[in-house]
């Protein structure tokens, strides 16, 4: 789809355009959600968790099922309540209101379920490759856009990443969620074939962006990215491709591994100078 302000990427799938103005835009298969990927036992589009009685426009939280049992995590406008500070190495689940509830489709609760709202534009950039910026200001704790791809085994991720050239990128995103007593549940989304405009994003070692696992229909998580500061019009998005914002290891402790690891472009004055690596999955 294309108009006079270039190419809509997604096809028309998104509820707002995802423009690109390069002569030759990137190809690769759009979709708005994660998708069931080699491995994968679990379909993430698949409505597994319950849903909420409530007939308000918004819920509450003395009266909503949802919020009762997972916790109030936006604001009556949908932003973040909490957004973890630079020091913080976890977070608290987010649960929203899914396919089974009751309440209306402007709930507050209804945030990475209602889809990108926000006007991105995929760019090339000076010395990353492709890049995203905003058209739009962001407010800080806003949902800007969801790290959709497909969902993956640790052993196909392992498999993925040791088949890949050293010209290639490498999409693949890990989350490790601990719940306590030493529970883990591991997430690999990779959006290298099939994935939506999160795919573009580059990693800063001082990012705008931090990432958020979401549950909604499925107990598989949204990998969703919120604003962590006030974001400029025309200002590149950007989030750690090693989670949160959590302060980065010295680059010579992470060069001295020897692995080829890809040089950081970030510009950042905490630049590591290279790329995160996730060893777990080479090991």
């Amino acid at each position: 789809m294309t108009d006079e302000h270039g190419v809509d990427l997604s096809g028309g799938l998104e509820d707002v355009p995802v423009l690109c103005k390069a002569l030759t835009p990137p190809t690769f298969k759009y979709s708005t959600d994660n998708v069931q990927g080699p491995g994968c036992s679990v379909d993430p589009s698949e409505v597994t968790l319950p849903g909420c009685s409530c007939l308000s426009h918004s819920c509450l939280p003395e009266s909503c099922s949802c919020l009762k049992k997972y916790g109030q995590a936006y604001d009556i406008i949908g932003r973040l309540l909490n957004l973890d500070g630079p020091d913080s190495s976890y977070s608290s689940p987010v649960f929203e209101c899914n396919a089974l509830c009751s309440c209306s489709d402007t709930c507050s609760n209804r945030v990475v379920g209602r889809g990108l709202q926000l006007r991105l534009e995929v760019c090339p950039t000076k010395n990353k490759g492709w890049g995203v910026r905003t058209a739009e200001e962001i407010p800080g704790r806003t949902f800007v856009c969801e790290y959709a791809g497909e969902v993956i085994t640790f052993a196909e991720a392992k498999r993925r990443q040791r088949n890949q050239r050293a010209e290639e990128n490498n999409y693949i995103i890990a989350v490790r969620e601990h719940a306590g007593a030493g529970a883990i549940t591991e997430t690999f989304v990779d959006p290298a074939r099939v994935g939506n405009v999160g795919r573009f994003l580059n990693h800063s070692c001082t990012p705008n962006l931090c990432m958020l696992p979401v549950r909604i229909h499925s107990v598989v998580p949204r990998l969703a990215l919120f604003a962590g500061r006030d974001i400029h019009a025309w200002e590149e998005l950007t989030f750690n491709y090693s989670g949160g914002y959590g302060t980065q290891q010295p680059a010579e402790a992470r060069a001295n591994d020897g692995l080829q690891r890809k040089q950081c472009h970030c510009g950042a004055m905490n630049c590591t100078r290279f790329l995160p690596l996730d060893l777990s999955i080479l090991s």
